[in-house]
Parts: structure tokens; C-alpha cells; sequence
């Protein structure tokens, strides 16, 4: 299996999942990020932080990640085992925090064909969403190499660490 491929089970939400939803304000105001992670989308459904799974896959509509600039909102998600978020769009500041912290986001058209639960190959390079559960191959928009590459190095961060290390 490639660095861009994650397979996982399908955690399936609507439009305008916001990250008050993602990071409630008690889930980050004093509380350690592993900790707040337990509050993650409460509001929306109580068990999610419960029930997720290393390698599960968050699924969206229209405007995932609206609202507020939380960067907790995709730390959350990742430090609960989201591996991949795939959305019809997604808010841009939440977009580009999500990539920092090294999660693959995938704006893919038709989301609207996974179920909650389906089992999902998903390749980030290629741009392509398995089905495993319906034999289904989505198309999405491909995340390029660079960005690729700084979510195989663990985010930003850790990329720009390792850029600066190979310069050295």
C-alpha cells in the first residue's frame, strides 16, 4: 500500500459540519488536545469520539468546516484516528489546517454515495475513492505530490523540520 492510500470505515455527516462541532470551546480552552478530543462533534452525535477507529474515514457535504478558525477542529479529528476527510467543499482556513496537520482532504463530488459504515480505499494522490462495501470507485480531486509529501512527514511542521534538516 502506498503513502496515499488509507482504507477505513465511513463516518458519514451532512453540509455544514462547523468546528464548534469539531472543537467544542471546553474541548480547547483548558484542556490538553488529547483530552478535548473526547468532545469532538458531541453536539452532533454523542458517540462519534467514542466509536471512531485508527483509520476511520470523516465523510461531508457542502462546507465542511465552516465557522470559526479552531486549528483543534482537524486535530481532533486526527487525534481520534481519522486518517482521510473527504467533502463536496470544505471551508478553506479548515482545508489548509487539515493539510497542515498532515490529514488528507479530498473534495469529492459525489460523497452522497457513501453510507455510513462502508468500507473505503481511499488514494489521495490519485484522487480515487473504493467503495469496498459496494464496489463503487469515486473520483475526487488528487492532493499533488508536495502536499503529499508533507502529510507523509506528519504535517507542516514536521516538514518544514525535515526540509530544514535536508538543507543543513
Amino acid at each position: 500500500m502506498s503513502d496515499s492510500t488509507e482504507i477505513g470505515r465511513a463516518w458519514v455527516y451532512g453540509d455544514n459540519i462547523d468546528t464548534d462541532q469539531l472543537a467544542p470551546i471546553d474541548s480547547y480552552k483548558n484542556m490538553e488536545p488529547e483530552e478535548g478530543c473526547k468532545l469532538c462533534l458531541q453536539p452532533l452525535d454523542p458517540d462519534f469520539a467514542g466509536a471512531v477507529q485508527e483509520g476511520d474515514i470523516f465523510v461531508a457535504g457542502n462546507n465542511m468546516g465552516i465557522g470559526s478558525s479552531r486549528e483543534q477542529a482537524p486535530l481532533h479529528l486526527k487525534l481520534l484516528g481519522i486518517r482521510a476527510v473527504l467533502a463536496k467543499s470544505f471551508a478553506r482556513i479548515f482545508y489548509r489546517n487539515t493539510l497542515n496537520f498532515g490529514l488528507p482532504a479530498l473534495v469529492c463530488a459525489d460523497v452522497e454515495r457513501i453510507n455510513r459504515g462502508d468500507e473505503l480505499r481511499v488514494d489521495a494522490l490519485k484522487g480515487l475513492v473504493e467503495n469496498l462495501s459496494t464496489g463503487e470507485t469515486l473520483k475526487c480531486e488528487p492532493l499533488p505530490g508536495h502536499l503529499m509529501a508533507m502529510i507523509a512527514d506528519g504535517g507542516l511542521m514536521a516538514h518544514l523540520k525535515n526540509k530544514l534538516k535536508r538543507e543543513a
